[in-house]
């Protein structure tokens, strides 16, 4: 089967399936690694980090690559990233995840006008903004907790300022807390 079709789809020429890898700039490898994805004609693709190696510019070109292929080929991505910039970009719906589990839940206009869970809250105000000057920063305290292991409770619990004694034995659910809003918090 030829791939020919994806080469060109992620902006690749013919020519570049004659090149050996160290030949490929950081972009170009991201390129390949999508197109390798489109062959299969996905309906999703999951895309973990997939600009964080790549200077700003070339980051800026794999989004907008990644949204014409939405567009093109109706595909839907989902990305995982530490990157609140690439998250205002490119996501429609955001999930904030706290040790694997998901604490706020949101379309990305309500996230980023009001982040209503702690984590979410101290992960906004952990990015740095051209011209802010000095502000203060919640600074979490306790400690994080283990990553393979399952807490009885909320999985925040330990670094919360708000958690009170049921926080620590009972798992709070994913709940609505308004329309379109989603938080894991008994108290948001």
């Amino acid at each position: 089967m030829s791939w020919g079709w994806a080469i060109d789809a992620v902006g690749l020429r013919a020519s570049d399936l004659e090149k050996y890898p160290h030949e490929f700039s950081g972009g170009q490898r991201q390129r390949i690694a999508i197109a390798r994805a489109l062959v299969t004609r996905p309906s999703l693709i999951v895309a973990d980090e997939p600009v964080s190696a790549l200077d700003v510019s070339v980051q800026a070109q794999v989004l907008n690559l990644m949204q014409d292929l939405q567009r093109d080929f109706g595909v839907t991505n989902m990305f995982f990233s530490h990157d609140l910039g690439v998250v205002d970009y490119v996501c429609d719906e955001v999930a904030v995840m706290y040790l694997g589990r998901v604490v706020e839940r949101a379309s990305r206009a309500q996230l980023l006008a009001k982040p209503r869970h702690l984590y979410t809250q101290a992960l906004f105000e952990a990015v740095p903004r051209i011209g802010a000057g000095r502000r203060r920063r919640t600074a979490l305290q306790g400690n994080v907790g283990s990553q393979t292991r399952q807490a009885a409770g909320c999985a925040f619990a330990d670094r919360c300022p708000r958690a009170a004694p049921r926080c620590s034995v009972e798992m709070p659910e994913l709940r609505k807390i308004d329309e379109g809003r989603m938080a894991s918090c008994h108290f948001a």
